[in-house]
């Protein structure tokens, strides 16, 4: 039997890598004849060109940028041959900005731009950006700060790139912009689609949970609003602007980025189809299996690229209430991992053990069919 296991990341307790590898250990356990390829995925979120970099053995490079708080830091990348694979969250991610420090408005992603500028000049044509997961609500100014733009204030002095600079600037240089060549391709890889403004965009959607004031939340949107009916007023109904912040913005309004789906994306790169086609069954899961979970997100991404014939399979840390009844998307049955009630902190803990489990239940419901 080959079973392709192509999972989620699980936040805050395991890589797509691991969920992938605790699953085939489960398998083993109980189907003597089993064939476990692993394909961990991920949809645009954090973890995702983690996912990607281990199926395509990408290599594992460092640059030094400028930092969330203004110093400089190695941020790391992956590549092989003219592909470039790298995630914001590695630089300005929620995790790597500690609690006492996150303010949105002071968190700068000029760094971004740095490690762009690298790839060019190292003769990179097709870089990849995974934009989920950050700490930052600069509206993509970082960005432009990275590739040369320089911001003042009314008495001249150039300012920080971070979300503060949109209250405050009134002057704008690009006397050393960097210019994208054009042979070269970037693509926001997105797990959103949240426009840039409005109360569906960045600020009113993820501000609360980055450290934002929401006192603050009509005054930073509409200074985000007003900095890109100047610089670029497309960028204000594109959909999937408002990831990571206003990454995706900045990426799409000074490099001339394109936004991607992140799961079809990294189904595309790690060359899923081909991987699925001989498949007996196909294992899908994440953290939490609920109605969002339909709007552009792993598992379901999967189960709709498996052909008809092959079943799905979901092993979840949790099923939400507002699931509709099964089958759906080609997912034939769902199972969550949770073995007990317990805090969450040990569920998380306990999740590899947990997942090892399930894969081994399900293993021998399998074995019953074949006797």
């Amino acid at each position: 039997m080959k079973i392709v296991i192509a999972p989620d990341s699980f936040k805050e307790s395991l890589t797509a890598e691991e969920v992938a590898q605790a699953i085939k250990r489960g398998f083993e356990q109980s189907i003597a004849d089993v064939e476990c390829l692993l394909c961990p995925v991920g949809d645009g979120g954090e973890g995702t060109v983690d996912a990607i970099r281990h199926s395509l053995e990408l290599e594992e490079k460092w640059q030094e940028v400028t930092g969330p708080f203004g110093l400089k830091e190695s941020m790391r990348y992956f590549q092989k041959d003219q592909i470039a694979l790298f995630e914001v969250a590695d630089l300005v991610g929620l995790g790597k900005i500690p609690q006492e420090k996150r303010n949105p408005l002071h968190i700068q992603t000029r760094g971004i731009g740095e490690l762009i500028r690298h790839l060019i000049d190292q003769g990179m044509k097709d870089i990849y950006v995974g934009v989920g997961g950050t700490a930052s609500n600069d509206g993509g100014i970082g960005i432009a700060a990275g590739l040369g733009y320089c911001f003042y204030d009314k008495n001249g002095k150039e300012l920080p790139a971070c979300g503060q600079t949109l209250l405050e600037f009134e002057s704008v240089s690009d006397s050393e912009l960097y210019r994208i060549p054009e042979d070269v391709k970037i693509s926001i890889i997105a797990d959103v689609v949240s426009p840039l403004c409005g109360h569906q965009g960045a600020t009113y959607t993820f501000g609360k949970q980055k450290g934002l004031d929401p006192s603050l939340f009509e005054t930073v949107d509409f200074a985000i609003q007003e900095f890109y009916e100047k610089f670029s007023p497309s960028t204000l109904s594109l959909k999937g602007a408002g990831a990571g912040g206003g990454i995706a913005a900045g990426l799409y309004a000074f490099t001339e980025a394109c936004i991607v789906s992140g799961i079809d994306t990294c189904l595309d790169l790690i060359d899923f189809d081909k991987k699925v086609a001989g498949a007996d069954l196909v294992i899908v899961g994440e953290g939490r299996l609920d109605s969002q979970s339909f709007a552009g997100k792993a598992p379901i991404g999967v189960a709709k690229r498996t052909p008809n014939r092959v079943p799905v399979i979901a092993i979840c840390g949790s099923l939400a209430d507002d699931l509709p009844p099964l089958p759906f998307e080609n997912i034939q049955a769902a199972f969550s991992i949770l073995e007990k009630s317990e805090p969450l902190e040990e569920s998380l803990k306990n999740a590899s053990l947990y997942l090892g489990h399930t894969a081994t239940n399900i293993g021998r419901l399998l074995n019953l069919r074949k006797d």
